[in-house]
Formats: C-alpha cells, sequence, structure tokens
C-alpha cells in the first residue's frame, strides 16, 4: 500500500470512529469501450464478487484510457493502476506459452477454453514466467474467430491479399498461411479502420459485431466452424498492491475469486456476447453469414496442422513440454463438454 492511500485509508477509519481501515478501492484500467462485456460483465462482475468475497473491504473502480492496449502490462507494473486486462497478441515476442490457447482445432466454447487455460497454466505454462512482474488473476480466450468483411467472401481464396486487421499472437500465423495483407491496429480501432477502408476485414470473435459496431461496416461474415483462432487475455494485478491487502482478504480472494473461478466467468461472458451478436447479424437485413464449405473446412484443417506445428515448436524451445500441454487442452475442453 502507498504512504498515499495509507494515510487515506487511516483517515477514513478515523472519521468513522473505528480503528479498522476503511474499504480498499482499486483502479482498474481498461482500454475497452465503456459497454464493451469486458467492462459492464467481466469487469464490473469481479468487482462485485471481491466486494463479495470480501466482506466490502475490497472494492475496485474501472478508469479508462489511462493507456494504450499494449502498454497495460508495464503500467500495472508501475502501479499507474491496480488491476487491467491485457490482451497478448498486441506484444509480439513478448509472449510465447499464450499462443497455446489460441490454436485452431480446440473443440468448445470459451467457457470450456477458458478453464482449460486457467489450468494447463498452472500445469505447464506458469513456469515460463511470462508475466513476471505482475500477478495473474484471471486467464481467458474469446470464442471463435471469424472474418467479418466490407466485401463478399465465401472462400478461403478470397482471403489471399486480402487487407485484414490481425491482431497478433496465432492470428497472424494463421493469416500469413492464408495470403492476408495484415494490418494490425488495436481492437477499438477497427470501425474505422474498415470504415476508412484501410482494411478490407477483420478478424474476430463474432461477438465483437455488437461491441465494435461491425454490423454496419463489415456485412460480411466467412464463417469456419471452430474458428481461424481463438484470443488470449490474462487480467493482471499488481503484485506489491495485491500483497499489501490484509491477509485474511488476500485468502478470500484467491479462495473465492480469483483463478479458475473468474477464469470460467470470463468465458462465460465471451460466449453470451457471441450468442446476442449472431442474433442480431441474422436479424439484420443486410448482414450475411457463409459457412465455409466443406472442401475449405478441410483445407483448413491442413492450415491449421501447419500453424499447430509452428506454434507447439516455439512452445518447446521455451522448455515446455509442448505435446503434453496441447494434450492437456484438448482433454480438458473434452471434459467440460461432456
Amino acid at each position: 500500500m502507498t504512504f498515499a492511500r495509507l494515510m487515506a485509508t487511516t483517515a477514513a477509519a478515523l472519521c468513522a470512529g473505528t480503528v479498522a481501515f476503511a474499504a480498499e478501492t482499486l483502479t482498474i484500467s481498461s482500454w475497452l469501450p465503456p459497454s464493451h462485456p469486458i467492462n459492464t460483465e467481466m469487469l464490473e462482475g469481479l468487482i462485485a464478487d471481491m466486494e463479495e468475497a470480501t466482506g466490502g473491504e475490497v472494492t475496485a473502480e474501472i478508469k479508462m484510457g489511462l493507456a494504450p492496449p499494449p502498454a497495460q502490462m508495464d503500467m500495472i507494473m508501475d502501479q499507474a493502476a491496480d488491476i487491467s486486462i491485457i490482451f497478448h497478441g498486441y506484444q509480439p515476442g513478448r509472449f510465447v506459452g499464450t499462443k497455446l490457447i489460441e490454436l485452431p482445432g480446440f473443440d468448445g466454447n470459451a467457457e470450456q477454453a477458458s478453464v482449460a487455460y486457467w489450468r494447463v497454466f498452472k500445469e505447464h505454462l506458469e513456469a515460463l514466467d511470462e508475466h513476471r512482474g505482475v500477478k495473474v488473476i484471471g486467464l481467458s480466450t474469446h470464442g471463435p474467430a471469424q472474418v467479418h468483411s466490407n466485401q463478399e467472401v465465401s472462400s478461403l481464396d478470397a482471403l489471399d491479399g486480402l487487407k485484414t486487421r490481425l491482431p497478433g499472437g496465432v492470428a497472424a500465423d494463421v493469416g500469413a498461411e492464408l495470403g492476408m495483407i495484415g494490418i494490425q491496429v488495436p481492437a477499438p480501432k477497427v470501425y474505422e479502420t474498415l470504415d476508412s477502408g484501410a482494411a478490407d476485414a477483420v478478424t474476430m470473435n463474432m461477438g465483437e459485431r455488437i461491441s465494435f459496431k461491425l454490423n454496419e461496416v463489415a456485412k460480411n461474415v466467412y464463417e469456419m466452424p471452430g474458428g481461424l483462432y481463438r484470443g488470449s487475455f490474462a487480467v493482471i494485478m499488481n503484485e506489491d498492491v495485491f500483497d499489501s491487502l490484509p491477509a485474511e482478504a488476500q485468502t478470500a480472494l484467491e479462495e473465492q475469486v480469483f483463478g479458475e473461478p473468474f477464469s470460467r466467468k470470463m468465458g462465460q461472458v465471451w460466449d453470451a456476447s457471441d450468442e446476442r451478436a449472431r442474433k442480431a447479424t441474422m436479424e439484420a437485413g443486410d448482414n450475411v453469414i457463409v459457412t465455409a464449405p466443406e472442401a475449405d473446412q478441410q483445407r483448413f484443417a491442413e492450415i491449421s496442422k501447419m500453424v499447430q506445428e509452428k506454434v507447439l515448436k516455439e512452445l518447446e524451445d521455451a522448455g515446455i513440454d509442448a505435446q503434453a500441454a496441447h494434450k492437456m487442452v484438448q482433454d480438458e475442453m473434452s471434459a467440460a463438454g461432456s
């Protein structure tokens, strides 16, 4: 706890006529639009769960625009905010292990993937220490990513040469194999990127059709069953801030809120968002969803294998038993879906 925060908390306690500390109010940084489900459901849900678990001793407030998306982790390390959500693909070269969950070919929804992600992180990926300097309190992946375009796309061949916003990570690997011309801009910039013609398409999960108004500027969806990839997110916390909390609060947060419970809830939010957006897209009179034909699905399965081999080798080179980690994700997702 910083000196200023300690003094403020002590003063509040004295004013209340008690020797107990007042509620600790943490700052959560978000780079998403205010109405995005990450804010309204994931992070607001996290605040509610922290308050409930600690009897109101720990709460938080969300603040927007404190730093651009790629700077969020460094900001938390510097304690310019206490908690934030990061997208691993925005920082090329900084994360390798996180690409495991992004691979195409996993069978299941975002909830199943997020739970599997947390478990494989604790079993295999945490040893890479890629989040050193911060405390990971939740991991998640959005639902299967599809192609959202401002022109008709009905085959894999149409993706060759298509100017496409790709978010990094496995998305960049898949895009390269498909011949896409990759354009990297943060998610909040996709609307203007499409509207201006700087890109012809974006790859995102279905839910972002509502969050970023893709129904207006990307009226065509080319949907590959299982998705082209999934996107990896972590919610992180400043370690010193966590350590400054009362011991009882730390235990309650660790046992009741952080980790697998929060990861599961994050996945549930992604799934619900995808369902709402699919319904809205199908009801929109000028939007079209085209399912990849069988021949394209078979062709993409081969591309997926090449990307998988590349990424698993990267994990092996980093010191991870990549085959065991990959199998664990598959097994955990299958078990969750049974």
